[in-house]
């Protein structure tokens, strides 16, 4: 009998997913797919003693760490077949203490030191250790652990910490609490400081560097390697990850659309996917934000609304690393939570030099942070999401259409929705930029492909729409009341449609006014230009 053939969507080679999956052990005894990173995770052993990664939400932090673990307890059988079979030393086996804080919220510094002291004596009782008298306070505790963990397996102990920032992070809208959980988790890690004696290897994660917690101010030889172009891919998939170990969940997905969508997290080096989001993928076989929505960022959101964040930034903001990594309780810059978080990525940097640090260019990593970071924006800068959701698919329509008069409409109704009780009680009312970062979070919501401060050799455009086989190309100006039509002179004047003529798709140039006294468009013009002709 012949084989039945096999469906383009699901071929018969497909082995189990491991989504949801942070041990090493399940993943390979169950014969799930697996990213081979042992490589990578041996050459960060061999290159330092102490190492701090940040990464975001669901980016295979709690595999990597669960990997050193396999490793230093000397499992051979699990990597079979992987690189770090053939360059590990199976004869030593190291004690390891692993501390992990991505499990369960605590709602205080009392919960939060009582998981601490069920987790140090469950390495106690783990690592055949006898009962500890004597000793109270958790700092004492953790420190005789290590001593007597090297003292009885006769090697130098490794301790890996998980999500070392969470207790933290979960209450960033509550100052006093999440200092109350900085200080308790400051004494914990302070033992490590004086503990080099004892220590084999080190390694801690988590979401964001806190400036303030005294692991980054004392631990001997710590290596922030989270901008480090070296180990940009120690988490997340690659792009010949996907095309060689997830070969087989290919075919029916269209590999452009992938990339657009779930691809560009960049660290300083190799780009890569978010692992949720392609396995949720190959799941279902159908483009989502996964990833975005197992936790809407409303602590965020709420942030750039009380900054007055002038949307449009985001997808081109700039920055250095000491920004990027300055993070504490009192002191929360937006790029540095937008970045650490996962929201913007690293597009670009200028490089280094004996004077100066370089400066990074930062931006969304793709299509669905884009999106539905924007989707969620839109309520915070007053525009009800019942208004948001009818016109999504109304606006891809007008487009290609070229429906200008309806696109006019339905962005007047846009902003004729915003309540008046909303300006009179938000300072985002009177900030200058809050009707183009309305327009522009509204289209970046859509998912279209936008360039944002579109630099010509004329200027900058302030939004151009590449949609449908068409350029659209705007100009945003806030007047008093009556429309000027100085919006569309600048695009004509400074040539803006010049950097596209050579698309051979026809070319729009609209100038929006929005006015100040009835906070709503007054001004809406719209001329077509061919692309080998002047304007109209």
């Amino acid at each position: 009998m012949s084989a039945a053939p096999s469906s383009p969507s699901f071929p018969q080679s497909r082995r189990r997913l491991p989504i949801g999956l942070q041990t090493l052990r399940e993943i390979r005894e169950q014969g799930h797919y697996y990213v081979d990173k042992t490589g990578l995770a041996i050459d960060l052993i061999e290159s330092g003693k102490a190492c701090f990664l940040s990464r975001p939400r669901r980016f295979g932090k709690s595999l990597l760490v669960d990997t050193f673990k396999e490793l230093f307890e000397g499992d051979r059988a699990l990597f079979a077949g992987l690189a770090a079979e053939s360059r590990w030393d199976w004869s030593r086996r190291h004690p390891v203490i692993r501390l992990s804080f991505g499990g369960g919220r605590m709602r205080d510094r009392a919960e939060l030191e009582q998981r601490i002291g069920e987790m140090l004596d469950e390495h106690r009782e783990r690592l055949g250790l006898g009962p500890l008298e004597g000793v109270q306070t958790l700092t004492g505790r953790f420190a005789a652990l290590l001593r007597q963990a090297q003292a009885h397996h006769g090697e130098p102990v490794v301790v890996l910490v998980d999500e070392y920032d969470k207790p933290m992070l979960d209450h960033l809208d509550d100052r006093d609490r999440a200092a109350a959980m900085r200080d308790a988790l400051q004494s914990l890690y302070s033992v490590l400081k004086d503990a080099d004696a004892h220590l084999k290897f080190v390694f801690l994660t988590g979401v964001s560097k806190f400036s303030k917690v005294s692991l980054f101010s004392g631990l001997n030889h710590l290596q922030d390697i989270t901008l480090s172009p070296r180990w940009s891919a120690l988490c997340g998939y690659t792009d010949e990850d996907l095309d060689t170990v997830f070969a087989p969940e290919l075919p029916g997905l269209e590999r452009a659309q992938i990339r657009r969508w779930y691809n560009g997290y960049n660290w300083g080096g190799t780009r890569v996917y978010n692992p949720f989001d392609v396995l949720l993928l190959f799941q279902n076989r159908t483009f989502q934000p996964y990833w975005f929505e197992t936790g809407t960022p409303t602590f965020l959101v709420k942030l750039l609304a009380e900054r007055q964040f002038f949307t449009p930034d985001l997808s081109r903001l700039q920055s250095d690393a000491s920004l990027l990594s300055s993070f504490d309780v009192e002191r929360i810059e937006p790029e540095a939570l937008l970045f650490q978080a996962g929201y913007l990525t690293l597009h670009g940097s200028t490089p280094a030099t004996a004077e100066d640090e370089p400066i990074y260019t930062l931006g969304y990593p793709n299509r669905e942070v884009e999106s539905a970071l924007n989707r969620v924006l839109l309520p915070a800068y007053g525009v009800p999401a019942r208004q948001v959701i009818p016109s999504r698919l109304q606006v891809r329509e007008l487009l290609q259409r070229r429906d200008w008069a309806g696109l006019q409409t339905l962005l007047t109704a846009l902003f004729a929705s915003i309540p008046h009780d909303w300006y009179r009680s938000n300072p985002l009312a009177g900030f200058e930029g809050h009707y183009a970062s309305v327009f522009y979070s509204h289209f970046a919501a859509l998912g279209l492909d936008l360039r944002v401060e579109d630099a010509t050799s004329h200027g900058r455009i302030d939004m151009t729409v590449l949609h449908a086989g068409q350029v659209c190309i705007f100009e945003f100006k806030v007047v008093h009341t009556v429309a000027t039509g100085e919006a569309l002179r600048q695009i004509r004047a400074r040539c803006y449609a010049d950097k596209y003529r050579d698309r051979g798709e026809p070319i729009h140039l609209i100038g929006v006014e929005f006015g100040r006294a009835v906070r709503n468009v007054v001004g809406f013009e719209v001329r077509a230009v061919h692309c080998s002709l002047t304007p109209a």
